[in-house]
This record gives C-alpha cells, sequence and structure tokens, in this order.
C-alpha cells in the first residue's frame, strides 16, 4: 500500500512538472498575441492565465463531474486546447510578434484570416469568464452517488429474484432421514411390603385352565394410500409411441432451427417436443455443443 502511494504521489508531481513547464512555453506565443491585439503590459501578463488557466480549471472539473456536466467540460477543455494550439502557431509563424514590432490587429496579411485571428484573441477572455463560471458552478452543486456495496456473490441480488425452470435445474440427492431415536425411562423394580396383621390359613385354590391364545398374523396399518394393482386398461394407455434419443434429437433440432443460443433451455425443449425433464437437459446440452462446434468450425 505505501509503495502505491507514493508511486501515485510521484506521478501527480511529474504530471504538475509537466504542466508547468508546458505553461511556461506558451506564456511567450499567448503575452505577444495579447499585446498585438492591443492589450497593455499588465494585461499581457495576464492573457495566457486566461487560456491555459481555464484548460486547467475544465480538466479538473472532468475528473469531478459525470453525465452531461462532465461532457460540457471536456468540450469547454478541447476547444480552449484548440484555440492555444493555434495561437501557439500563429505565434511561430510572424517573427513580428517575437520582438512586438507589429501592428496592432494585424495577425496575418490575408484580411479574412486576421480577422478570424482577432476575433479568436479576443473572445478567449469573455469566454474564459463565462465557461469558468459555469465549470465552479456546477462543480459546488455536484453531488456524487452512493457507491453499491459489493455482494457476496453477483448474481444473488436483493431486489430481484431469478426464477429458473425444473427442466435447467441439476438433478439433486434427496437428503437421507435421520431417525430420531428416543430414550425410554429404565424401569423400577418396586417392592411389596409384607402385612403386620397375621393372616388366616387359607386353603389353596386349584387355577382354573386357562385355553390358550392362538396367534395369528395382522397387517400392520399404514397411512400411505394404497397403490392400484392389476392391468391397466388399454384405454388409458398413451397411443403415442416411445420415442428414441435420435428421434428426440432430431425432433429437437428441428424445433430449435431458428431459436438463438439463450433460447435454447431445458424447459423451451421440454415444452416444444413433449419430453421430460431430464431428456430436456440432455437435448439442450447436445445442441450447444453442436454449435459451438460449428462455430469453430466457420472461424
Amino acid at each position: 500500500m505505501s509503495l502505491h502511494r507514493k508511486g501515485r504521489t510521484a506521478l501527480v508531481l511529474a504530471l504538475v512538472a509537466v504542466v508547468g513547464m508546458a505553461f511556461r512555453v506558451s506564456w511567450n506565443a499567448l503575452r505577444d498575441i495579447a499585446g498585438a491585439v492591443g492589450a497593455d503590459d499588465t494585461a499581457a501578463m495576464l492573457y495566457p492565465f486566461v487560456v491555459d488557466g481555464l484548460m486547467a480549471l475544465a480538466l479538473i472539473a472532468t475528473l469531478v463531474l459525470a453525465g452531461r456536466d462532465r461532457t460540457f467540460a471536456l468540450r469547454v477543455l478541447g476547444a480552449y486546447t484548440v484555440a492555444s494550439l493555434v495561437l501557439n502557431y500563429v505565434h511561430g509563424l510572424v517573427p513580428e510578434l517575437h520582438g512586438r514590432t507589429v501592428d496592432w490587429g494585424r495577425l496575418a496579411d490575408w484580411d479574412p484570416a486576421n480577422w478570424a485571428l482577432v476575433l479568436l484573441a479576443t473572445s478567449l477572455p469573455v469566454g474564459s469568464i463565462y465557461f469558468g463560471s459555469d465549470l465552479v458552478a456546477k462543480v459546488l452543486h455536484h453531488r456524487p452517488g452512493p457507491i453499491p456495496a459489493a455482494s457476496a456473490n453477483a448474481e444473488e441480488s436483493t431486489e430481484t429474484e431469478r426464477k429458473r425452470s425444473t427442466a435447467d435445474l441439476p438433478v439433486s440427492t434427496p437428503a437421507p432421514i435421520t431417525p430420531n431415536a428416543v430414550a425410554l425411562p429404565r424401569p423400577v423394580a418396586v417392592g411389596f411390603l409384607k402385612s403386620t396383621f397375621p393372616a388366616k390359613p387359607v386353603p389353596s385354590i386349584a387355577p382354573a385352565p386357562v385355553a390358550p391364545i392362538e396367534r395369528r398374523a395382522v397387517a400392520a396399518e399404514s397411512t400411505r394410500p394404497r397403490r392400484a394393482t392389476g392391468r391397466v386398461p388399454a384405454v388409458a394407455k398413451s397411443t403415442r409411441p416411445k420415442r428414441t434419443p435420435d428421434q428426440l434429437l432430431a425432433e429437437a433440432r428441428k424445433a430449435t432451427a431458428d431459436w438463438p443460443d439463450a433460447k435454447v433451455t431445458g424447459e423451451g425443449i421440454r415444452r416444444a417436443i413433449h419430453t421430460s425433464p431430464a431428456n430436456a437437459r440432455t437435448l439442450r446440452d447436445t445442441l450447444l455443443a453442436e454449435r459451438a462446434a460449428t462455430a469453430a468450425e466457420v472461424a
């Protein structure tokens, strides 16, 4: 982190140094142009700040603003960059501007070009007042939008629920059912207390014969409904013959011939050719593989 911060600081300092040297090189040209269009010494010294200074302001505004305001700042930056380039180019073509021996208001020999250059040089200060004030107002009234929080899974959202068909979902294995063993209380032996009263002798009584209970097997009751037994009537059977995998693939190819890749899903194939979700998933994978191989051969 420390090295990264130092690198960014060094980059910013180098950029400031380059911009400062470029401003110094452009200083003489813009000062001489201002003197040629009638500015006094003080105005000529401040003229470079009007042009190149607004360029720096527009550059900062592009880093802060967004949307249409950022586009406006980029246009101002581009316009004043072109204007500074034209004035520096004229300063290089007219040697008289270096020694300020040129006549006032005379930047070119051809009159239409001279009028255009004088109009450009004299309109830049007015444009700096207008565009500079507008950019400062936009920067002061700019409210940055909230930064969206990063979610753990980019495909899941708290606001949007994505529904998938059962044919596109992978086949899942049901979780095993663990029996809940409940421990029964252990039996406690209970003793019978002897009576303290003397008991009279009682004659023994022979036990009456008891018929043994016959054990019979009883069917356990079940809460599940009983399944139907016996043969299914011919009327209830489906009259449509069972299709082979090749027949299913041929029907799927015919049904999805004009479908895009995004529409080739298991649910769509299942509804188109009336087959099971498992067969639909297999056909989907086969068709997508064939399309990928065809695209690779064409490429």
